[in-house]
């Protein structure tokens, strides 16, 4: 049996080259060669389908054989590992205070077995990127901020009503996740007081004179946490900044969220010694991303505290199709700059249609994680990691669907498609990896393909037909011929 080598590209270069109408000459030092990588000849397959026995389960080695040039009629897909594109980060879900009260309600066991199935690595699905919201959002019980009413000197700040709850579940998930866990927190609304509506709830804007306060009133977040044992890696300013929504929310502008930036919150951070906090700005929708982006970040002052530009998925309510492709022209316009998915869920919770395997609540996962890699994100943040048997709980009746569910009377798990359809992401792809090109000759198969630290290279292919498919990978001069069922997707290993 022949191995497979895949010849990394020897860059060489010429003795001189224009830039900027300039003769810049390059010395040998200059000049980099990548190590020639040696391949395996199989390709280790894991497999998840609509109504059967495969749920992230692996099935089977294929061999390559020699390459073999792919027609028109038949899918196929090319994978090339030395064209290397953005770092990823890492995957993994928000930890909601409607996430930490079901939890308690689990049986011990299943707490045990819940931890182990979204934060191990062998026996789970790998998560190593968690959010969490600053004070309350829709997904709990109730409203609360962790001030009294109307102490603009924050005062009275405590966080004393997360230790019943949340905390513990956040700091459970960090042990089980091996002891480290990236952690990024967000607003859904400043406190009541400090907004022109005097609500907390259905929009509303920051008041212009309690700007330095509400800035100040992250950084006190952040330590408080720290200070419990739970590291923040990030931040979002505002939670979905152009939407009134009946629950917890703000509106501002491109604008007023660009000045709220460089003139309150990115130096408040710096001075209370939290400025290597990574900073994300938007966090909504695909629709808006790029104005949002290009306002901000065209701006020094402003662009200098961001770390990413934050995006959801809720744009296709308007025509029913999410729009990729604004997440590449951020990618091209601002490639300094990183792109996180920093929520989506399936709303209008309805039990039938996870009794029925519906395949669009996984295939949206699916979908949207690998045209979002392609188009240059480096992390994806599921919403709820966990929610009850009714979609919550959570107090205006905003119901949703969770990759995994349990139920608040029995204290019984139930895992959905989309949890394993995640896993064939975060659990191969892991922090630290590159993407690499990646190309489908079919609309019905798509695809994304990493390369770890290890030098693994991992293919994530969906089908998204209701027919079988036979299919083709191509890596270098190797060419192997896969099967895959309807609705179904599969992770390719390659070592």
């Amino acid at each position: 049996m022949r191995n497979l080598f895949i010849a990394l590209t020897l860059i060489t270069a010429l003795s001189s080259c224009v830039k900027n109408d300039k003769t810049k000459t390059i010395s040998e030092d200059e000049i980099t060669t990548e190590k020639i990588i040696e391949y395996g000849n199989t390709l280790q397959v894991f497999t998840s389908a609509h109504n059967s026995e495969f749920k992230l389960t692996p099935t089977g080695t294929i061999e390559f054989s020699d390459y073999k040039q792919p027609l028109e009629t038949e899918a196929s897909i090319l994978i090339d590992p030395t064209k290397k594109f953005q770092t990823f980060v890492g995957i993994g879900a928000s930890l909601t205070d409607a996430s930490a009260e079901t939890f308690y309600k689990l049986t011990k066991e299943n707490q045990a077995k819940f931890l182990e199935a979204y934060y191990s690595i062998d026996k789970g699905i790998g998560y190593s990127l968690s959010r969490t919201s600053i004070h309350s959002c829709d997904f709990g019980t109730e409203s609360f901020t962790y001030i009294e009413e109307g102490d603009a000197e924050l005062k009275t700040f405590n966080i004393d009503r997360d230790k019943k709850f949340r905390l513990p579940f956040i700091k459970s998930a960090i042990a089980a996740a091996g002891g480290t866990l990236k952690m990024y927190v967000s607003p859904w609304s400043p406190p009541a007081f400090m907004k022109t509506n005097n609500s907390m709830l259905q929009g509303g804007k920051l008041k212009p004179e309690f700007a330095a306060s509400w800035a100040k009133y992250y950084a006190k977040f952040i330590k408080a946490y720290e200070k419990e044992g739970v590291p923040i890696w990030g931040l979002t300013i505002q939670n979905e900044p152009m939407a009134t929504q009946r629950w917890e929310s703000c509106i501002y502008t491109a604008e007023e969220e660009r000045d709220f930036l460089k003139n309150h919150l990115g130096p408040t951070l710096e001075n209370e010694g939290l400025g290597d906090k990574k900073i994300i700005v938007w966090d909504h929708n695909r629709d808006l991303i790029f104005q949002r982006a290009s306002t901000i970040l065209n701006d020094p002052e402003a662009s200098k505290y961001v770390w990413g530009v934050g995006f959801h998925w809720y744009e296709d309510w308007k025509d029913g199709e999410p729009m990729f492709d604004n997440v590449a022209k951020v990618y091209e316009a601002y490639p300094d700059k990183n792109l996180v998915f920093t929520e989506g869920c399936t709303e209008g919770y309805d039990l039938s249609r996870i009794i029925n395997e519906d395949p669009k609540l996984a295939e949206r996962y699916g979908k949207s994680m690998i045209n979002d890699f392609n188009n240059g994100t480096v992390a994806w943040t599921d919403w709820n990691i966990l929610l009850d048997e009714t979609g919550g709980p959570n107090h205006v009746n905003n119901l949703c669907f969770a990759p995994v569910h349990g139920d608040s009377n029995t204290g019984e798990l139930t895992f959905t498609n989309s949890y394993y359809y995640i896993g064939h992401f975060s659990k191969f792809i892991r922090p630290g990896a590159k993407r690499i090109s990646s190309a489908s000759s079919s609309n019905k198969l798509i695809t994304t393909a990493f390369v770890n630290e290890d030098n693994t290279v991992v293919i994530v292919a969906m089908n998204q037909s209701s027919e079988a498919l036979s299919y083709t990978v191509t890596v270098g001069s190797k060419t192997a011929t896969l099967n895959m069922p309807a609705h179904a997707i599969q992770t390719m290993l390659l070592k």
